[in-house]
């Protein structure tokens, strides 16, 4: 993947949230269209040790992230921008023993809200596992703490 402006700030906006850091969620592709994350297999955050498949919480925050990370992709500078709304509808059981990706993008940009749309799957995308919309608030580039949260990023460091 070639390394661009917004593929460094994606990278630097998963760096500055440990939870992703801890699950291991890494960007697998961005451009000004969307955004696709990988949430690798892992025994941590499998739900059912029976069946071997990872929860459903890693899977929202896999996809709360990538909606999260897709408003990157249309703002012209950062800005804090926090979920107001989450809706994923799972479609069918994914598979154990397997990474999920998530694929975000915008579809709505106003004054005050981000509205974005996407979906979660294994080894293709024409077969999701699960779809997701989620609106995101706009709080402006000059919100308190945002300068805080938007300078680790530049810097590649935790807020």
């Amino acid at each position: 993947m070639t390394e661009t402006p917004l593929l460094q700030q994606a990278r630097r906006f998963l760096a500055a949230l440990p939870h992703c850091q801890a699950i291991g969620l890494s960007v697998t592709a961005i451009d000004a269209r969307g955004v696709t994350l990988t949430l690798p297999y892992s025994a941590a955050i499998v739900g059912n040790p029976f069946t071997g498949v990872i929860h459903g919480g890693a899977v929202t925050t896999l996809m709360d992230t990538t909606c999260g990370i897709a408003t990157l992709c249309v703002l012209p500078v950062f800005e804090v921008c926090p979920t107001l709304d989450l809706r994923i509808d799972y479609i069918h059981p994914a598979q154990a023993h397997k990474a999920i990706h998530g694929h975000a993008q915008c579809y709505r940009v106003t004054r005050d809200v981000i509205f974005t749309r996407g979906f979660a799957y294994q080894d293709d995308p024409e077969q999701p596992i699960a779809q997701v919309m989620g609106t995101f608030m706009r709080l402006g580039a000059g919100i308190k703490g945002g300068a805080a949260f938007a300078g680790a990023l530049a810097q590649g460091g935790q807020p």
